[in-house]
């Protein structure tokens, strides 16, 4: 596939040909309908400039118990469809419909296959192919970023360290990232557990390094059944107010038309692996136990548009938060 085709279509495997330092992962959100089951699974590879250390992974998170596990395999396990989202990696398989999971005997053990129906993901234009906006046609960036599926009922269900639990009509979240490295530092949140249904945030502030500087770049997106309300560095938003506590993180935006206001309140997690340059760190912090309180209205006042809490809220603060600041 060529470099057009790939970039109008971010949920597919980027890496064939590139050159090392190169990491592509997939974060599939798995949450069951009583809400006591929470997990991330994330498929990938990390490719380094030393052959020894490149390998395929998946890493699994419980994120209500915060253990986590990193599965590791040879990059010959990896196996990826060129012509659309097809993943193989030993007896594991991902898509935007399907996964079926066969990882034993790390701390947290799952078995089984799961179905999901009804997801969407960004929208994808030309002048605008994904969540990363014109920025997406830019082939130097550290990182990317896509999201795959806002919502998606999950059919199916999981063997988890022996005990069947059924994943019968949870609710699910795709997303993404690629490139050379993570972020120095960064802010994610996501939720699609709201009171009102198809209804999700997925909000990302981080360093981004871009032509011999270093600026702090927010891409949001908060959908409500099918319509998605944008907030981005590259569409001219602006960043009000970013405060972050030990308890909470702030965070407000606007644009010409709405205002945004985000409290998420924080929670104990498990650790995940990041990609570097070098190598995969386990360093990063995750919690899939956080809450949002979202507000969107519009700017020059009136009836909010939405007011609701989030729950089951995957959140990440890692890094060096003031450079974040530097807009």
């Amino acid at each position: 596939m060529g470099y057009l085709d790939l970039t109008l279509h971010p949920e597919r495997y980027h890496g064939v040909g590139k050159q090392p330092p190169f990491f592509e992962g997939w974060y599939f959100k798995l949450i069951d309908p009583t809400e006591n089951h929470r997990y991330a699974v994330i498929p990938g590879i990390f490719l380094n400039a030393d052959p020894s250390k490149s390998h395929a992974f998946i890493q699994v998170l419980d994120g209500l118990r915060g253990r986590s596990h990193y599965y590791q395999f040879p990059v010959e396990a990896f196996q990826a469809a060129a012509d659309r989202f097809a993943l193989h990696i030993g007896e594991n398989f991902f898509s935007l419909t399907e996964m079926r999971l066969n990882l034993q005997g790390g701390a947290v053990s799952l078995h089984g296959a799961l179905r999901f129906e009804g997801g969407s993901g960004w929208r994808v234009t030309l002048d605008s192919p994904g969540i990363m906006g014109w920025f997406g046609w830019l082939p130097f960036l550290e990182c990317n970023h896509g999201v795959c599926s806002f919502d998606h009922v999950i059919h199916g269900a999981l063997s988890i360290d022996g005990q069947h639990v059924p994943f019968e009509g949870g609710r699910g979240y795709i997303e993404k990232d690629w490139g050379k490295a993570f972020p120095s530092a960064w802010i994610w949140m996501q939720t699609n557990h709201f009171d009102q249904p198809q209804v999700c945030l997925t909000a990302s502030i981080a360093t981004v390094p871009f032509i011999r500087r270093t600026f702090g770049g927010f891409i949001i997106g908060f959908w409500q059944a099918g319509t998605l309300y944008r907030f981005a560095t590259y569409t001219g938003a602006k960043l009000e107010k970013l405060e972050v506590t030990d308890d909470h993180v702030l965070w407000v935006v606007r644009n010409r038309r709405y205002r945004l206001e985000m409290l998420a309140r924080r929670a104990e997690g498990g650790l995940l692996h990041e990609p570097t340059r070098t190598e995969m760190h386990k360093r990063v912090e995750e919690t899939l136990r956080a809450s949002v309180e979202v507000c969107l209205a519009p700017l020059r006042g009136g009836t909010p548009i939405f007011s609701g809490t989030g729950r089951n809220a995957g959140l990440e603060v890692q890094g060096d938060l003031q450079k974040l600041l530097i807009q």
